[in-house]
């Protein structure tokens, strides 16, 4: 009986969280370049059951202990772009392509951006992301485009952290922002339209699910080469748009669905919790009279 007391408050925490991932994602519906969270949900380990009898072992079977929130997975999936005219603004439009080792053809990724191989491996599609630096020097990954100049003319993310070009450097400005033009490759042109030899650095992540999230519209990698982390190339599928940004990703109707889910679930296990007070109680008041 208090193992089933142990199982149920196990799905109460669980579903708690997923509770919060859902309102986290409702709460940023809004934010520029947002990514949606997923709560993953996984079972504690199985524990073999086996009865003991005159010196004879009889299996039972299997004994379920529970279930946790393991992690929190972001969905990377591109975003709606939409218009504001701003020429500090900068949304990413890409659709990167991994190919199959085993047939050279392009994977193909479902509508959350993965992909399940035939021996279970989940494959996930590569991502490109703005790159920017903090106070520290520790380089980070946003699609939050929506930039500002400083009194020094460098460009700055939304959070305040520099903007990076290709070359590892802070991107600065030689004109006025009214006169800043980028081209789809991220090039900064002159009044002319010509190449200043700036350019945006667009990081391409193979491994987006090694990123991990900082808050502020901010990831890092803690092994960016396990990560597969590079600038974008020539013949990557991605285009940098000015004057627009990335809304966020969520799915409004999913995100609805899994927050009544968590709530009845919740409840439901609380109701468990309660049937079990109410026969412990019994146990010990009326049982133990006797």
């Amino acid at each position: 009986m208090i193992r089933g007391l142990y199982t149920a408050a196990a799905g109460m925490v669980t579903e708690q969280r997923r509770h919060d991932t859902a309102t986290q994602n409702i709460a940023n519906l809004n934010t520029t370049g947002y990514k949606q969270v997923e709560s993953i949900s996984h079972s504690f380990p199985n524990v073999l059951i086996s009865a003991m009898q005159g010196g004879i072992v009889k299996p039972i079977g299997r004994m379920n202990t529970g279930v946790f929130a393991e992690q929190s997975m972001s969905k990377f999936v591109q975003g709606d772009l939409v218009e504001s005219g701003k020429t500090t603004d900068f949304a990413l439009s890409a659709d990167l392509r991994l190919a199959d080792p085993a047939t050279g053809a392009n994977i193909p990724f479902d509508a959350s951006g993965k992909y399940i191989s035939d021996t279970g491996e989940i494959i996930h599609q590569p991502q490109a992301f703005f790159t920017v630096q903090d106070n520290d020097g520790n380089t980070l990954y946003t699609r939050n485009g929506g930039f500002t100049v400083n009194p020094a003319g460098e460009l700055l993310s939304s959070g305040g952290y520099k903007v990076l070009g290709a070359d590892g450097g802070p991107v600065v400005l030689n004109g006025t922002v009214d006169n800043l033009k980028v081209d789809a490759e991220g090039n900064l042109l002159d009044a002319t339209g010509a190449p200043t030899g700036v350019r945006l650095g667009i990081s391409i992540v193979t491994k987006p699910q090694n990123l991990v999230r900082d808050g502020n519209g901010v990831f890092h990698a803690e092994d960016a080469q396990a990560a597969g982390i590079r600038y974008a190339a020539a013949g990557d599928n991605m285009q940098v748009r000015q004057g627009y940004i990335e809304g966020s990703n969520v799915d409004v109707t999913q995100v609805t669905v899994d927050l009544n889910a968590a709530y009845r679930a919740y409840e439901a296990n609380q109701k468990v919790i309660q049937f079990y007070d109410s026969s412990l109680q019994k146990a010990v008041n009326d049982v133990g009279r006797v």
